[in-house]
């Protein structure tokens, strides 16, 4: 699909550009699989069959809307030594386009896309983490490394926000409603350390959480590239 040239607009008023605009729009608001050609049609004024004079179909869509969102906000390019500080900062942005695109996790954990912003922002993590290493299968696994904390930690964010909106309860509200049993747990005295947690450690937010592991994970990697 990349290799071949993309045609343009038939039409001045619709173009390629346009509809994956359109799509991220409603995937955003609505989620990946409530997404399709007739709804994208509908919104846009214009027949399904325009559409298809632009793109293939939903499959060919969903790689143009990753790699649409990939340019929002391109990963800047190595600079100087400290790649610990610049793989951290990869590490944000990846989140970020996460929360903002739900939909994009349950995408990147899957074959990746390789338009040209996916490339172009593998090419420049990949050169961050050359600062580290000149092995090149060491450099990769590291970024791969990395990705993968990324989508664990801000699937688990995202879960927590889809529990919200099903249930209508806030994260504090859902502890209100279970903390009768909490309590009884805690004072059955059968469970020690779940009863420090409960009673006397801090709470964190997400931020805090996800910096926290990024932190111990490129300590790690940092490491094992001076031991190498």
């Amino acid at each position: 699909m990349w290799m071949r040239e993309r045609e343009r607009a038939v039409r001045p008023q619709l173009s390629e550009e346009k509809i994956v605009r359109c799509a991220i729009e409603m995937a955003d608001a609505d989620g990946i699989d409530a997404l399709s050609m007739r709804r994208i049609a509908t919104r846009l004024g214009t027949g399904t069959t325009s559409l298809y004079r632009h793109i293939t179909g939903k499959e060919e869509l969903i790689e143009l809307m990753v790699d649409a969102v990939h340019g929002e906000h391109p990963a800047p390019a190595a600079t100087g030594d400290d790649w610990r500080a610049q793989l951290a900062d990869a590490a944000r942005g990846f989140r970020a386009a996460l929360l903002r695109h739900p939909w994009l996790a349950q995408q990147a954990a899957r074959r990746p896309a390789l338009g040209p912003n996916v490339v172009a922002r593998t090419d420049r993590v990949l050169g961050i983490a050359a600062l580290a290493t000149d092995d090149p299968t060491l450099a990769g696994m590291v970024v791969e490394l990395v990705n993968t904390y990324v989508l664990g930690h801000t699937g688990a964010e995202l879960a927590e926000l889809e529990a919200q909106r099903a249930t209508g309860m806030t994260e504090n509200e859902w502890r209100e409603s279970v903390g009768v049993y909490v309590r009884q747990v805690v004072e059955s005295g059968r469970y020690p350390h779940f009863n420090r947690r409960v009673l006397e450690a801090d709470d964190p937010d997400a931020d805090a959480r996800f910096e926290f592991g990024l932190h111990c994970l490129l300590t790690g990697i940092a490491a094992l590239v001076d031991r190498r």
